[in-house]
């Protein structure tokens, strides 16, 4: 057990050095393999790929795990956290991205961006700002020891928003009058991201619980799985920066610039969602993960609607791509921000003194 523990807490210690590793890992893979990323690439479903959809359930199915539905049946007692993440996604980020776009990209970045790309890098900003997380906020939340339970509320609640606020946002801020959204690609990421592992995830409580009891589940079971989240994780960034190489390697110098409002734009969501929890009361393990799914982004469906609208190689395109290059290392960022003011707020319990929907 002790050399269990030493190993998680080397991979906690270091896991933003392990992850600049993998990405620079990727882009190498990308531009001396380049057949890698080709032959993965092919593996895809309404432009959702495959080895990403399996590395993402090994992410976030031992969080399923911890999922009870007795919690979620509760979650409508304590709503806080749910009006927080509806009120940020919806009513502030598309537009908070939209300005700080804006006034980088064609005030404090003129000389060195051309209007019209600017236009293009402004319109993948958008397409970020306008799609909340659905697959990594269960890895935030779950390095934060956030709710399970509430966290998937916040996640499907989020998906179903989207089906009606995408696009009208979009055109919105865009002006675009035919905004094309690959809906297919969107239900099928719902299903594969959220509904497949959440399943999964059940299934194994039930199953647990039935033959080993609770307790096994809590104390025994569930940290066999203790490192699983971080290696896919790892394994995930991988892939996406070997897909990326070329385009990353021939636009340093834009990348840079693009990644100042995005990564402003991060913090902001982040503290003001984590704020307004803190103001309204809500327990560490509510308000942690409704700040990460505001400041993350479903990156997936961004990059899917700026290929469908712009091309494949266009300047939006390329500023999705950014989004899903600073945004690991960010939130992880944030991830120890807000395990570092745990302190800070109260901490939900259940009535036996376990928190709600996990372990303590």
């Amino acid at each position: 057990m002790e050399k269990q523990k030493s190993g998680i807490s080397f991979f906690q210690k270091y896991l933003t050095v392990w992850v600049l590793l993998c990405m620079a890992a990727g882009v190498l893979i990308g531009h001396f393999i380049p057949a890698v990323p080709a032959a993965l690439g092919k593996m895809q479903i309404a432009g959702i790929s495959i080895p990403i959809a399996v590395l993402i359930w090994i992410m976030i199915y031992p969080m399923m795990i911890k999922v009870d539905f007795q919690s979620i049946r509760e979650v409508g007692k304590n709503p806080g956290g749910l009006f927080v993440t509806w009120v940020t996604n919806w009513l502030i980020k598309p537009f908070t991205m939209y300005g700080l776009a804006y006034l980088f990209l064609f005030v404090i970045f003129k000389n060195w961006i051309a209007p019209e790309l600017a236009t293009q890098y402004l319109a993948g900003a958008v397409l970020l700002g306008a799609a909340p997380c659905t697959a990594m906020v269960f890895v935030w939340s779950a390095l934060t020891h956030g709710n399970p339970a509430y966290t998937v509320v916040q996640v499907a609640t989020n998906d179903l928003i989207i089906l009606a606020a995408f696009v009208p946002i979009v055109k919105f801020l865009l002006g675009v009058s035919k905004v094309i959204v690959p809906y297919r690609t969107l239900f099928v990421s719902i299903f594969l991201f959220v509904v497949i592992p959440l399943a999964a995830g059940v299934i194994t409580r039930i199953g647990v619980i039935k033959s080993g009891g609770r307790d096994y589940l809590e104390r025994v079971f569930l940290h066999k799985f203790d490192n699983v989240t971080t290696v896919g994780l790892l394994l995930t960034l991988v892939l996406i920066f070997a897909s990326q190489a070329e385009v990353i390697l021939s636009n340093p110098v834009h990348i840079v610039l693009i990644a100042v409002p995005l990564v402003i734009q991060t913090f902001l969501i982040f503290f003001l969602a984590y704020g307004a929890s803190k103001l309204a009361g809500l327990p560490y393990e509510i308000a942690a993960p409704a700040g990460m799914i505001g400041a993350s982004n479903f990156f997936e469906l961004a990059v899917a609607v700026a290929v469908a609208l712009f091309g494949t190689t266009s300047p939006a395109a390329l500023a999705t791509t950014v989004g899903v290059l600073t945004e690991v290392p960010v939130m992880l960022t944030l991830v120890k921000i807000a395990n570092g003011t745990q302190k800070y707020f109260r901490t939900e319990k259940t009535r036996d003194g376990v928190r709600a929907g996990g372990s303590e």
